[in-house]
């Protein structure tokens, strides 16, 4: 994940990353939400998931402090953050605010 992180973000599609870890209970929960909005959304969105415990310097950078983070980003730049579980329709609308 570490050399592919940044080219990844850098896309102009809309990415959204789900910063988790195995051991999470809430992110867990998340998991299948984040594949039903996949599902939904298709190719206009990448969804990507980074584990904090194995990618601690992309945690960093970010200042992911809880799990689970969502970190949306359009071109690179960070378009918003959501911390905690979020359901699919929260998801959903906020993407398509920021489209």
């Amino acid at each position: 994940m570490k050399g592919n992180f940044d080219s990844i973000i850098n896309s102009e599609l809309f990415v959204l990353t789900d910063f988790s870890a195995e051991w999470c209970g809430p992110c867990k929960m998340q998991a299948p939400i984040l594949k039903e909005l996949a599902a939904e959304m298709g190719s206009r969105i990448k969804i990507i998931k980074v584990d904090v415990d194995t990618n601690p310097e992309i945690a960093a950078r970010y200042e992911v402090k809880s799990i689970p983070t969502l970190i949306f980003f359009k071109n690179g730049q960070i378009a918003f953050k959501h911390l905690g579980v979020a359901t699919k329709e929260q998801l959903h609308n906020m993407i398509l605010q920021k489209m």
